[in-house]
């Protein structure tokens, strides 16, 4: 079974209109299968031939240990350190960095190679802005596909560590539907590689207490579809931070032994219910209020 779209959204999405759920609905369903049709073509056919020939007709192909990389970002140098091959070790050597840091802190090593295509941001413009209702910076399904740079930047090293998260836990069990707040708060937490108590800002940890303290925070079970894509605007926006908080809550209060014990249990398994009792001693509704109750005395 493969998962929904798991997309990076790099800005903000746009509002719907007042009373138009039914035709968003139709809308939905018109880009469901505009993206199974050329999902179709990219599962079975070259995926480079699948999306066209990039900027300037020619992928460039590099490989490491985990990971296979086409990419046609322009960039007019090829040797050198702003050249193209320089470009290409680095994005290697994050996604190497990611593979490891995924392993050590969530327990996720896919065995098999995971395939990253990275174009020229005109090309990805042209060819995938259609498919989403809202700017997205690169999305997984089956592969990883990415809307490049002509550097490594901070902005580019998130989109890859958090679409490698969607493609490893696919990797690791494909017939497990996990959970919009775990699936997509996991890939966020895990986006910046960073040893610091906390992974979100001061003013977002305030964001959410504002939320909470006018009712507005979701709860788990109101995250539990398999995607946020059903979500507008800001409540996207609160959905995403508000998972990423509740995972940063689980290391905090539990450790990283039981997080990567939990994950384990669910991918192996598929019950997230038992999964939690078992690793936590707790149940979801028990961790979900000490959380609200901890994020009343946040100070970031």
């Amino acid at each position: 079974m493969r998962r929904p779209f798991q997309v990076f959204a790099e800005n903000d999405r746009a509002e719907l209109p007042n009373g138009s759920e039914r035709i968003a609905r139709g809308r939905r369903r018109r880009v469901v299968r505009r993206i199974l049709a050329i999902l179709f073509v990219s599962f079975f056919a070259d995926p480079l031939h699948a999306f066209d020939d990039g900027a300037d007709g020619h992928f460039e192909k590099r490989e490491s240990s985990h990971f296979v990389l086409f990419q046609d970002v322009d960039i007019d140098q090829t040797s050198g350190l702003r050249g193209s091959r320089r470009f290409e070790q680095r994005v290697l050597e994050v996604l190497e960095s990611a593979y490891r840091d995924a392993d050590e802190q969530l327990g996720l090593r896919p065995e098999r190679q995971t395939t990253v295509i990275l174009y020229d941001p005109r090309v990805f413009e042209s060819r995938f802005q259609g498919l989403f209702r809202f700017p997205a910076a690169g999305f997984y399904q089956g592969q990883i596909h990415i809307r490049g740079d002509e550097v490594v930047s901070p902005r580019l090293v998130r989109v890859l560590r958090h679409e490698f998260i969607h493609a490893a836990f696919d990797a690791e069990a494909p017939s497990v539907q996990l959970p919009g707040w775990l699936n997509e708060g996991v890939a966020e937490f895990f986006e910046i590689p960073t040893t610091a108590a906390s992974r979100l800002s001061s003013r977002e940890w305030q964001r959410l207490r504002q939320a909470q303290g006018r009712g507005r925070l979701f709860s788990l079970e109101g995250l539990s579809g398999p995607s946020f894509a059903s979500l507008e605007g800001s409540d996207a926006r609160l959905a995403y931070l508000q998972s990423s908080a509740f995972i940063e809550y689980l290391y905090r209060s539990q450790g990283e032994r039981r997080v990567r014990g939990w994950l384990a249990d669910l991918l192996r398994k598929g019950n997230l219910d038992r999964a939690t009792r078992r690793n936590f001693r707790l149940d979801l509704s028990e961790l979900q209020e000490q959380f609200r109750m901890q994020l009343a005395g946040t100070s970031g």
